[in-house]
């Protein structure tokens, strides 16, 4: 990990203004109770009022449109917040606080409420084509798990986080892909360290939407390619370098075998060879074990000189 963050240079987001905080708020049961004894009391004053005479009349009228009024204001009040859900409270521009408790809720009526999902969301990238730090273009996209961990930073600090955390998880897979070759033996790659590779990519996103109140739980690689363009090509290549490695090992054994069988033929003392025949021997069993196809042997009915 700590190689890996040598390579890329890290994230700078500006610093969040605001941070949430827990609102004031009670049951919304109590309340709703009184504002269903406010609302039929203040009509049933009223209309009680209406058909009394004098001083009364007028007490009741008032007095019923009071209670009326006075039900209607608590009772807009209560707001419900289903589960994995947050209510973020702003008072004529000025933010006061997150409900975050589920069930319904009581807060100040006036407030303006605004709903906000905290629950875990997934976001794929689509197809991106980039070039890879060698320059050959490939297709990645990646999926993102994120989950919203500060309300008052994701209503406040940018205007819409979803749009946010999307631009900047593709803005992160593009940086991410020119920052790693797709393919090599001697450096990180992206092909061949997939783990470290998601690791980075979720570090960098980390860094990028916290100003946003965005919490990143997991990303993946989910398409990695080389573009259309050059993938016969780098097949091909692929291709070469397997033989090349398979010939490698085929000869390291062959080698290995014939030193054993020299070792063996010695130590046994079955018969003296001297440099010219232990040549011939060593380039026949070398044809013998490195051939494609089977050796066709020819059969020496002389003697071995001859």
């Amino acid at each position: 990990m700590t190689e890996l963050n040598a390579e890329v240079a890290p994230v700078e987001m500006p610093r969040p203004q605001i941070v949430e905080r827990p609102a004031r708020n009670v049951s919304g049961w109590p309340m709703l109770g009184l504002a269903l004894l406010l609302v039929p009391g203040g009509v049933a004053l009223f209309l009680w009022g209406i058909s009394a005479e004098g001083g009364a009349a007028v007490a009741g009228v008032a007095g019923g449109v009071l209670l009326f009024l006075a039900g209607l204001v608590v009772g807009a009040g209560l707001t419900p917040v289903a589960p994995n859900q947050a209510r973020v409270l702003q008072v004529l521009g000025r933010y006061t606080g997150t409900v975050r408790e589920d069930g319904l809720r009581w807060v100040n009526p006036i407030t303006d409420r605004r709903r906000i999902s905290t629950r875990i969301r997934n976001h794929e990238t689509g197809l991106a084509k980039v070039n890879d730090l060698d320059g050959n273009p490939i297709e990645i996209s990646a999926v993102v798990v994120w989950q919203v961990e500060d309300t008052a930073r994701a209503v406040f600090e940018v205007d819409d986080f979803v749009e946010f955390v999307a631009f900047q998880t593709e803005a992160a897979v593009r940086h991410i892909a020119g920052s790693f070759p797709y393919d090599a033996a001697d450096r990180t790659s992206l092909r061949d360290n997939a783990d470290e590779i998601t690791a980075m990519m979720s570090q960098e996103l980390s860094l990028r939407v916290a100003s946003a109140g965005v919490k990143i739980i997991e990303s993946r690689i989910t398409r990695l390619a080389y573009a259309p363009e050059i993938a016969q090509a780098m097949l091909r290549r692929q291709q070469a370098g397997a033989v090349i490695a398979a010939r490698k090992q085929i000869v390291d054994g062959a080698v290995g075998m014939v030193q054993q069988a020299l070792a063996r033929l010695e130590e046994d003392d079955v018969v003296e060879l001297d440099e010219e025949r232990k040549a011939a021997m060593v380039s026949n069993l070398l044809v013998v074990l490195c051939a494609d196809r089977d050796a066709q042997p020819v059969v020496n009915a002389g003697s071995l000189y001859q």
